[in-house]
């Protein structure tokens, strides 16, 4: 098949992450994929100065920002040259043309036919508070067959928009670039978690559970890595250990140092962080929002409640007061929950979810 992917922007996103694996593995079984994504918005002074007063990066004007798709595998990466809807002067012409978030599909659904059928993937439902959600619902109502990640999004589908005719393609994680050798606790308790200024990926909740959990274990450390510098505006614990963008094969050595990994999110699509350090063999505590449920049932990792910090703290104090045989059971929990599905399983489903696609 000849494969388009329509994509907002190109970045170092979770959701990028698997679009570009998508992408790969679609060019390594034969397919010709391409992936057009157009620039960022162009930083204005009135962008710069809000950084500045809000203690965040003053962000840059360049074009070679770094993302999942640099140096991609067997597919083609094209990015238009204005911040602009894509439009179908600049796709190719293909079997199938897949939105990657309600913007996108906005532009998809105006397609002619010679573009491709339409596909929608969708890895969270994109209304944030503060945000009209009016424009992301139409999306959800559009005809184009839908590819979902999370059970909690095709419920989503069938009983707020009436469509219980999708595909359900759950995320894998790469065991090449995320794998750990069995191990036993830390010499020293250590918690690590994703840093972001974000406000629904709940940065804050997980930091606010560190402070109070270090005051019973005096000797806990935070590990994190993230995309962006630490700000002013959510600073880090005194002695925290921080990588700003690490390189992709250095990530598993950061899960792959802490007794727990910390998710404390406010909204998630799927939480991809979960199943990466859990394949690393590291527990993970986490809000239920995406993913979470299922994949801490089995006993890899420990749900707490929404904005509740007190209670992740709770559960990071259980975990490193673990005996090391019972927090290396919880760690093997892990690792089997994240490598009983694969990208290969995962990459037939989808390809039988493009063949459905209208």
């Amino acid at each position: 098949m000849r494969i388009t992917f329509v994509l907002a922007a190109a970045d170092l996103s979770g959701g990028n992450r698997v679009i570009s694996i998508y992408a790969q593995r679609l060019a390594s079984r034969g397919h010709q994929v391409t992936v057009v994504s157009r620039p960022r918005r162009t930083v204005t002074l009135k962008d710069k100065f809000q950084a500045w007063w809000r203690g965040q990066s003053v962000p840059e004007n360049r074009r070679d920002w770094p993302s999942h798709f640099d140096g991609l595998a067997g597919a083609e990466h094209r990015q238009i040259r204005e911040y602009r809807p894509i439009a179908a002067d600049d796709l190719p012409d293909a079997d199938v043309v897949i939105a990657t978030w309600w913007e996108t599909a906005e532009w998809v659904a105006a397609l002619p036919p010679n573009k491709g059928r339409k596909a929608y993937f969708i890895q969270h439902y994109e209304a944030h508070p503060g945000q009209d959600s009016s424009r992301v619902d139409a999306t959800w109502r559009l005809p184009m067959h839908k590819i979902i990640i999370a059970q909690w999004l095709v419920a989503t589908a069938k009983n707020r928009f009436g469509d219980g005719d999708v595909s359900f393609v759950p995320n894998a994680v790469d065991l090449q670039q995320f794998n750990a050798p069995p191990r036993g606790k830390q010499a020293i308790p250590t918690v690590g978690v994703m840093y972001s200024i974000v406000p629904f990926k709940g940065c804050d909740i997980s930091l606010k559970a560190f402070e109070i959990a270090k005051k019973n274990v005096p000797d806990l450390k935070l590990v994190a890595f993230g995309n962006r510098s630490v700000t002013t505006e959510l600073p880090l614990p005194p002695g925290s250990d921080f990588t700003r963008q690490p390189a992709q094969d250095q990530i598993r050595n950061i899960y792959a140092r802490c007794d727990a990994w910390l998710v404390g999110s406010r909204s998630e699509g799927f939480g991809l962080p979960i199943l990466e350090a859990m394949a690393c063999r590291t527990p993970v505590i986490a809000t239920p929002t995406g993913a979470a449920p299922e994949l801490t049932a089995p006993g890899g990792g420990m749900l707490v409640g929404m904005e509740d910090p007190q209670s992740m703290a709770q559960a990071i104090e259980r975990i490193v007061g673990q005996s090391d045989d019972q927090w290396q059971a919880m760690s093997d929990i892990a690792h089997a929950t994240a490598t009983r599905y694969t990208w290969d399983d995962a990459m037939s489903l989808f390809e039988a979810a493009l063949a459905r696609s209208r």
